[in-house]
Parts: C-alpha cells; structure tokens; sequence
C-alpha cells in the first residue's frame, strides 16, 4: 500500500528577531549620559505614569525618549526604524501589493534602568505592531541564574492542558528566557507578553524599549 503523502503547516508561529547593533560601541556612551540626564530631572520614578504597579526598583522615562534631538539618539531611531521596517517586510510582504515599499514609525519609546532587586510583570503593549528591546547596559543580568532577564510566554494559552510525548516539540515550560547580551536587540510582536525578571546587581540594568507602526509607501 502507498504511503500517504502529509503535508506540513506552521501556522500560528510567533516570529522574533534578534540584531547585533554595529554602532553599539559608537552609541552607548553618549546615550547612557543622556538617559542619565534624564534621570535626574524625573518627577517620578515611572514618568510615563503606565501601570506603575507592575514596575518595582526601577526608572521609567516618558514615553518620548527617541524624540529628543541628540545625535546619539536620533541615530538611534533611525537604525531601529530600519530594523522594525526590515523585519515587517520580511513576514508581511507576500500579504502586500507588489513593490510595496514599508516604513516604520516609533510611536512610544523609553529607557529603563533598573536596580538591585528591580523587575517588571508580566505585560504586552497594545496600540502598535512591532516592539523592541535594546540592551544598551544589562548589568550583572544573565541567563543561567535568570537574573534580570526578558522572558517571552507561549502565546497558545491552551497548547499544555494535556502533556505527553506527543506533545514534547511545544517545549513544555510555556515561556522563552532571552539571555541579555550587551548590544543586542531583540524585536517581537505587540502581542506578545513579557516580563523583566527580578534584577540583582550593584550596577544598573540598563535597556532602550520602543512600539512601532508600519504603513506602505
């Protein structure tokens, strides 16, 4: 009898993206300072005065950060709105019209510097497509101890209500550790929920976050 031929789809998967940034080394001093700066003139230890309670040891801007007209972070915008537009194309385009051209638009940014014992629940950002996080500074954060790392959940809320070896490629613990490497920054869609794991460490954790919007040209 002749085996029957079976088709694989992967439907429903959740793209992410992670980019070493080139001009790290050339950006990370004068954007430190500035972010810094900043710092010291908040009214509030979370200015952008969104879910405060979720955020506990750490320092939140507003949400205007890659608006302010210093070269560092201008450059800054520009690299990751390329970024953001890059990967867009990438999962989107054979869902566009022919030689359309995307671009992105920060439309909320800010830095976080979170110190000794610091951490941020779980969340997702509503009202864009696209998010990133740049690790401008991560401290004393690291992977094996999951200290003051990004954690990503398993979308599929309902795929570990049953478990057995039928089941072993869903990973079996629902979530994904991001290990915070100095430079990088890793890009994923709104909807995907997030925490900060408890930081701890003498020197501040250091991050760059944005949303972004596309639209076609």
């Amino acid at each position: 009898m002749e085996s029957p031929t079976i088709e694989a789809i992967e439907a429903w998967t959740t793209p992410l993206f992670v980019i070493e940034l080139p001009d790290h080394e050339f950006l990370k001093d004068a954007l430190l300072a500035h972010i810094y700066q900043r710092q010291q003139a908040q009214e509030n230890a979370v200015d952008s005065e969104v879910a405060v309670l979720a955020k506990h040891n750490l320092s939140e801007s507003r949400l205007d950060f890659l608006e302010d007209e210093v070269p560092e972070v201008m450059e800054l915008r520009r690299v990751v709105e390329e970024l953001i537009a890059d990967v867009a194309f990438e999962v989107n385009h054979q869902h566009w019209p022919e030689d359309a051209e995307a671009y992105a638009h920060v439309i909320e940014s800010w830095y976080h510097i979170t110190q000794n014992g610091g951490y941020h629940d779980a969340h997702s950002h509503p009202n864009c497509s696209w998010c990133g996080i740049y690790y401008l500074d991560p401290g004393e954060a690291n992977l094996e101890q999951r200290n003051g790392i990004n954690r990503f959940y398993d979308p599929r809320v309902n795929a570990e209500h049953y478990a057995d070896p039928g089941t072993a490629y869903l990973g079996g613990q629902g979530f994904w550790d991001f290990a915070p490497t100095e430079g990088q920054v890793v890009i994923f869609p709104s909807y995907l929920k997030h925490s900060a794991l408890p930081y701890f460490g003498q020197k501040d954790r250091v991050v760059i976050a944005f949303n972004c919007v596309i639209e076609l040209g």
